[in-house]
């Protein structure tokens, strides 16, 4: 077995950013070899399962072509493999699962089914090559460059990859210590960036929460009651000082206003159709899309319960790290205990739901557990341009400004500026931002030459990182990457010099909209839009 292989692009880090940078750079005619420390490609929306939160406008011929793509087979293959009620599947804006969260919430299997697809052909060219259960271990530099990066096979022995382009689109940054790429983590402060919601001052452990997901079906009458978690006990009288109750139970916050309210499982009946209630806001599957009996619904469990914010994964050492990751499994299983035993009835006095049932099939776990944890903030690089709340903020631009126009935008994106509460134990930031663009110059690093970001690494702030880091945004950015590379190799300049020589910088541009289909500005009207 070889322990060296030599290829134009390496993306470490296979998901959502960098499937989409694997895609573009095998389009744009290069050698790609593109690696995930996990079994399943799709990062967000695969191994930590969770459905894809996405802008008001996904629908249209807006979104980048490569992505609504996806969208589109993701829909196709329920529609070639389920059995769908005639109305479902003549329906064009299918959602399988009818979740509030999405116009398209689907299982994780079917996505990695689906990135499967998209990848064959090159992967039958020669052009992409996937390396799944390869993790970074370590990176060789010389000057300004980053030569090689070893990855840790599963069977221990490890793999060394050289390539002339590298790409971190691993979910932590990975990449960044390893080949002594400057970055930051945690908070940055207000003393230092402006950031009208920042803290005063940084603290690189004040870092998002993270949730260990998992997918749920309801089978009333039956008893699939989980063994009692180790840290049950500890869970069930824990209450955060900046939360309005027991970290077990319905009573949780509205990120906008902070105001408490109470949201059990259930409203009514338990497939009573849509509801002010945690089943249908990111069911994935409806029952009543599909024929026969064999259906159940079944919906992803991404709730503010099983927010982790104890320990933070960044900044930290190997144990401390591995207590986190416990602590928010441990979370996870005592939320669906306390539910499956304790849980109050919205109406009457019945406790418990024993009938809830793990779907580890459809996670692609024996536990039931998603196979990863949900990461909501990475190390970021220091970027030649860092995106600042004053760039994308509604509250903190000019009245009616709209967000700030990049002149190197790489695409587009839109969410609300959403942090999950903190580790340093601040509660949740969720404020209005403006459709943005993404900038080139977050994506290159302020001394490397030969990588770049490819996705929650970019440079944005602890602040910005909250509307930057969701699904089609991260694969914007890994789109733009991957063609970054491509175009850097067929020219022979660095992606600095891209994005200050104007000539450059506008043939690259003219790559990305006219070969990939990139939108790179938003119509002025949705610019300035609001949508509090």
């Amino acid at each position: 077995m070889s322990t060296e292989l030599r290829t134009d692009v390496l993306v470490v880090g296979g998901g959502v950013g960098g499937v989409a940078a694997a895609l573009a750079t095998a389009k744009l005619g290069r050698k790609v070899i593109l690696t995930e420390a996990t079994e399943w490609l799709g990062g967000q929306l695969t191994s930590q399962a969770v459905p894809p939160d996405e802008n008001a406008w996904i629908e249209t011929q807006l979104t980048a072509v490569s992505y609504a793509d996806f969208r589109q087979r993701i829909r196709r293959h329920y529609r070639d493999n389920y059995p769908l009620t005639p109305r479902a599947a003549a329906d064009p804006l299918l959602n399988p699962g009818l979740g509030h969260v999405s116009r398209l919430c689907h299982e994780p299997r079917s996505a990695v089914a689906v990135i499967d697809q998209m990848l064959a052909p090159w992967q039958s060219a020669g052009r992409v090559t996937v390396l799944l259960r390869h993790e970074p271990v370590a990176a060789d530099t010389a000057g300004e460059q980053v030569t090689a990066v070893t990855l840790r096979r599963p069977d221990g022995s490890d793999l060394t990859v050289t390539a002339d382009y590298v790409l971190d689109a691993t979910e932590l940054g990975d990449l960044l210590p390893l080949a002594g790429v400057e970055h930051v983590i945690g908070a940055e402060g207000q003393d230092t960036t402006g950031e009208p919601h920042a803290l005063p001052v940084a603290d690189p452990l004040n870092q998002q929460a993270i949730s260990w997901c998992f997918a749920l079906e309801h089978r009333p009458g039956e008893d699939h009651t989980i063994d009692r978690p180790a840290g049950y006990d500890v869970w069930r009288t824990t209450v955060a000082p900046f939360w309005p109750g027991p970290q077990l139970s319905w009573i949780d916050v509205e990120p906008v206003t902070l105001s408490t309210r109470n949201r059990p499982i259930f409203r009514g009946e338990p497939g009573s159709g849509p509801a002010d209630d945690l089943w249908h806001y990111r069911r994935i599957l409806a029952a009543r899309q599909f024929t026969g009996t064999a259906f159940t619904d079944v919906t992803l469990v991404n709730w503010p319960q099983i927010d982790y914010w104890q320990t933070p994964l960044l900044g930290v050492d190997d144990a401390t790290r591995a207590t986190a990751l416990d602590g928010a499994r441990d979370l996870s299983l005592s939320f669906l205990y306390w539910m499956q035993t304790e849980a109050p009835h919205p109406v009457g006095d019945g406790t418990g739901y024993p009938g809830l049932r793990l779907r580890g099939d459809i996670t692609g776990t024996a536990d039931g557990l998603a196979i990863a944890p949900y990461i909501r903030e990475s190390r970021r690089i220091q970027a030649e341009f860092t995106v600042l709340e004053q760039h994308v903020g509604v509250d903190a631009r000019p009245p009616g400004a709209g967000s700030k126009v990049f002149a190197d935008s790489v695409g587009i994106g839109h969410y609300r500026i959403d942090l999950h509460p903190s580790t340093a134990g601040r509660t949740y930031v969720d404020i209005e931002s403006y459709p943005f663009q993404i900038p080139l110059g977050a994506l290159v690093p302020i001394r490397v030459d030969n990588l770049l970001a490819a996705g929650k690494n970019i440079g944005t702030t602890h602040i910005t990182n909250g509307c930057y880091r969701l699904h089609p945004v991260e694969w914007s950015i890994g789109e733009a990457a991957g063609a970054m590379a491509a175009y850097c190799l067929d020219r022979g300049v660095p992606p600095r010099k891209v994005r200050t020589d104007h000539t450059h910088q506008a043939d690259y541009q003219r790559l990305l909209t006219d070969t990939l289909g990139v939108t790179l500005a938003w119509p002025d009207e949705i610019r300035r839009h609001r949508t509090p």
